[in-house]
């Protein structure tokens, strides 16, 4: 969510409009760190004297998916909100190398850089995957950890539907009309908030046409189904069974992308991990409902 929707709707407005809480109109600070020989963008909200609360957002996402929660956690958080490789503001991989060992290798740097200790960990999908594979190698920097319908395996429709909706032309004539593709994708949404949100996950080409604003490698044919290798899967259920911080694996109730099954295993092999369902959301949870997720959010990191 921006901060001016081009319907007039503050992402203040806005939030209370879908029950997010929050004390103060925090305004996020843009800004970047330079390492492994890239620039990472990343915004920032909140005191910056306030334990941290690092936020990874989802595959073909960026920064602003976090709005809405960052809002609501930046009267008690410093939030760092990252444009993860490739997406955002960031820099592209020149050599297309996205794997999660290697995006864990960025966190790694950027937490050192911005000399964070004992922050909160939360991550969407590719993030939620990336958050786990970092905390489990990293258990003395992480407080507390939040993985977002995200898991080592995903269901084959729900890949299936993301990467039809990836796959298409991505060069359209205007906003509106990326606006109207989301809509065919999510219907959950509302348009207002959906095109509050999607103008930060474009660009304007020299041509006049709009495109997305993230590596257009990462919606090449093929490539999403090379993420779910036996090989890489096994690997990354040996993250979840080694995390050693207090953990929430957070589903939609309508995910079509992590099978209730996927997120039982899941707690039943992460050490002390615990389970929240958020009702009447699919696979981007915090955007379908915000304050349902907000609850869930609040609920756990009080018990840690």
């Amino acid at each position: 969510m921006s901060t001016e929707q081009n319907q007039g709707l503050s992402l203040y407005e806005a939030a209370r409009e879908v029950g997010v809480t929050f004390e103060k109109e925090w305004k996020p600070e843009s800004k970047s760190v330079e390492i492994n020989d890239m620039k990472f963008s990343y915004l920032e909200w909140g005191n910056p004297s306030n334990p941290a609360m690092v936020l990874l957002h989802g595959f073909a996402q960026q920064s602003h998916s976090w709005d809405f929660v960052a809002l609501s956690f930046a009267d008690r958080y410093r939030i760092i909100a990252l444009d993860q490789r490739g997406h955002g503001d960031s820099d592209w991989a020149s050599d297309g190398d996205y794997t999660p060992e290697t995006q864990q290798k960025d966190i790694e740097a950027i937490v050192d850089k911005l000399g964070l200790e004992e922050f909160v960990l939360m991550g969407l999908s590719m993030g939620g995957r990336n958050s786990f594979t970092y905390a489990s190698s990293n258990p003395n920097k992480v407080k507390a950890l939040i993985i977002v319908d995200a898991g080592p395996e995903s269901v084959k429709a729900g890949r299936q539907n993301i990467r039809n909706f990836v796959e298409q032309d991505d060069e359209l004539d205007s906003i509106d009309a990326f606006v109207d593709r989301v809509i065919k994708y999510n219907p959950r949404r509302d348009p207002v908030q959906i095109k509050g949100s999607i103008v930060n996950n474009l660009k304007e080409l020299p041509n006049g046409k709009w495109t997305w604003k993230y590596d257009k490698i990462l919606r090449s044919p093929g490539r999403m189904e090379r993420s779910q290798d036996p090989e890489m899967t096994s690997r990354l259920w040996g993250y979840l069974e080694n995390l050693q911080c207090p953990t929430l694996v957070v589903r939609g109730d309508k995910s079509d992308i992590v099978a209730t099954e996927t997120a039982d295993n899941m707690i039943d092999r992460i050490p002390g991990g615990k389970l929240a369902i958020v009702e009447n959301a699919g696979h981007l949870v915090m955007g379908d409902n915000p304050s349902g997720f907000e609850r869930a959010v609040t609920k756990f990191i009080g018990s840690v």
